[in-house]
């Protein structure tokens, strides 16, 4: 059975002890009690979705806020700020869930393992935590955080489905103002998730890999292109706009539905499947759908803002993914 990835927000409110009837907060001594109780009343999840039970242990919950959108900047801290899930930290996509390189690295290059272990220490996070993350615009930024925590070692980790929409139409609580983790000691692993490196790419198109780009299909055309020097896409990658993997809600597609819409672009089991976007953001949402739906992927973290930004790398344009030159 595939690892759940996924969070419905019927189960963090009720691992939070939040119940549904009046949506108090419980107090200290009761919420233990509170948690078990709710977690037992609630129903068998969807395929992927994480069970209400067993919950988290005491004091194990962690929920991050990480809230970014490379064309909403309003989409920020100030945003967290006033208003956020009950005892969520703020997690910065800049300052926490990437590094900083040369523009062949891409925008959001991976942080060192050092880097990344200071940082998510310094967010609260101990070994055995289940983490919760959560953004703003239907999951692409708490895809990368999910996916970041699961390269490096993590293994309950979960993308709350909806995100904080989801959680203010089920009428929950908000808590405003700033939440200070205490200082964990979480010892991290790194490279345990599959990943594509832009000297990678060329080969893994040319043995038949399936590549999916994540990027709305004007910026896969070359139609448009706000953010990088040179428009168009990696010859041989699929357009597979990340927008079409949730609903209008911001909620996930079935693992079914999934399952059928990769499939149309031979992204199946029994292929190697890989996803870039701009900035390996987006892509990190279609690896987690992916998953969702029971298909290992690899991420290219660098993505088109890397590929794009290396001397001597194909570029195509047009709606047809062309193909891979034999000499790339």
């Amino acid at each position: 059975m595939n690892r759940p990835v996924i969070l419905s927000v019927d189960v963090l409110a009720a691992w939070m002890g939040i119940d549904r009837t009046d949506n108090s907060l419980p107090d200290h001594s009761t919420v233990e009690v509170r948690t078990r109780m709710l977690s037992n009343q609630l129903s068998e999840q969807p395929e992927g979705f994480a069970a209400p039970t067993p919950m988290p242990a005491r004091g194990k919950l962690v929920i991050w806020d990480v809230r970014w959108s490379a064309t909403d900047h309003s989409q920020n801290h100030e945003a967290y700020r006033q208003g956020h899930l009950p005892g969520a930290v703020y997690v910065s996509m800049t300052s926490h869930l990437a590094g900083h390189g040369s523009p062949a690295m891409g925008r959001h290059p991976l942080p060192g393992p050092a880097e990344f272990t200071e940082s998510v220490r310094m967010l609260g996070l101990n070994d055995d935590d289940t983490v919760v993350v959560y953004d703003a615009v239907a999951s692409a930024a708490a895809a990368r955080a999910w996916w970041l925590l699961r390269y490096a070692g993590m293994q309950e980790v979960y993308v709350l489905d909806g995100g904080l929409e989801a959680w203010r139409a089920a009428n929950l609580p908000l808590q405003a103002g700033e939440v200070l983790p205490r200082i964990g000691s979480a010892y991290l692993s790194w490279g345990k998730m599959p990943v594509l490196d832009t000297e990678d790419v060329a080969t893994f198109v040319r043995s038949d890999g399936v590549l999916l780009d994540a990027r709305a299909p004007e910026r896969y055309s070359g139609e448009v292109e706000p953010l990088d020097a040179v428009a168009g896409h990696i010859p041989g990658a699929i357009s597979a706009p990340g927008s079409a993997l949730t609903q209008e809600a911001g909620t996930f597609l079935s693992a079914q539905s999934l399952r059928e819409h990769f499939a149309q672009f031979g992204a199946t089991n029994d292929a190697a499947v890989a996803a870039y976007c701009g900035s390996g953001v987006t892509a990190s949402k279609t690896v987690l759908a992916l998953a969702l739906a029971g298909v290992e992927a690899a991420l290219y973290p660098g993505s088109w803002s890397a590929w794009s930004a290396t001397r001597g790398m194909p570029v195509a344009t047009g709606e047809d993914p062309g193909e891979m030159p034999d000499d790339a």
